[in-house]
């Protein structure tokens, strides 16, 4: 690490849970961020921020005037743009020593056995069940750790789904995929801004925590944000023995 480096990230290192080999497995790790929406702005803008090596976006969509409210990593002058090369501009121009690689493009399964080996955290910052248990099963069968984020109106949820944690459960075993849920999405019931901010922010934190190896991550604990009364509860969650993704995991 340079002269330069250790000033850039100088209030990271200062911190004894953090310090120089923290960030060094900051700078050589790759996160996988699916989404560069409300939640995904955040996390680009943190995980480019903190250093984090190398940096890939999926995410199909381009800048509409009506994701300024909220989706921070774009701008006015960026509408039309494709969401991941907007983002990509605003990470450079935030830390230019890092990798990012756009990727305009559905998360589809094909994709994801593609990008998912070679992550070492993936962060799920898209807004529909489908995407989420695809982006769930590609991290099982890979075993790598998922931060999957949500939020809607006032309200948002976050966990850590790592199965490389005998107990750890994954997402599939707190919302299976043949459960009935309400899809809800922004653009139909709406969304307090700061909510995404809230949430994706807390995603980051999660990730760079499993980068630099900090214990106390949220494997195993759903965290939950009521924004209407700004109060956090979390509830204890377990791996599913039957669960249709990862119950085969630890038989």
């Amino acid at each position: 690490m340079d002269d330069q480096a250790l000033l850039r990230y100088s209030r990271h290192i200062l911190l004894e849970e953090f310090g120089i080999d923290g960030q060094e497995r900051v700078s050589a790790a790759h996160a996988l961020v699916i989404g560069a929406g409300g939640l995904g702005s955040p996390v680009a803008l943190y995980l480019a921020g903190a250093g984090v090596g190398r940096i890939t976006l999926v995410d199909d969509d381009t800048v509409d005037v009506t994701n300024l409210q909220r989706q921070i990593v774009h701008s006015n002058a960026r509408v039309g743009m494709a969401k991941v090369e907007s983002a990509a501009e605003a990470m450079r121009a935030l830390n230019p020593e890092i990798e990012v690689q756009p990727i305009r493009a559905r998360a589809d399964l094909q994709l994801l056995e593609q990008l998912v080996p070679g992550a070492d955290v993936v962060l799920d910052c898209s807004d529909n069940f489908d995407t989420r248990h695809r982006v769930n099963e590609a991290c099982v069968t890979h075993r790598k750790p998922l931060v999957a984020g949500a939020a809607i109106r006032f309200d948002g949820q976050l966990s850590v789904y790592d199965v490389r944690h005998s107990d750890g459960p994954c997402y599939a075993c707190l919302f299976p995929a043949d459960a009935v849920f309400e899809e809800t999405r922004c653009a139909v019931m709406g969304v307090f801004s700061p909510v995404v901010g809230t949430m994706g922010t807390l995603q980051a934190h999660e990730a760079l925590k499993l980068i630099a190896g900090i214990d106390g991550t949220l494997s195993g604990r759903l965290l939950m944000f009521d924004g209407r009364r700004s109060r956090f509860d979390t509830l204890q969650v377990r791996r599913d023995p039957k669960c249709a993704v990862c119950g085969h995991l630890h038989r």
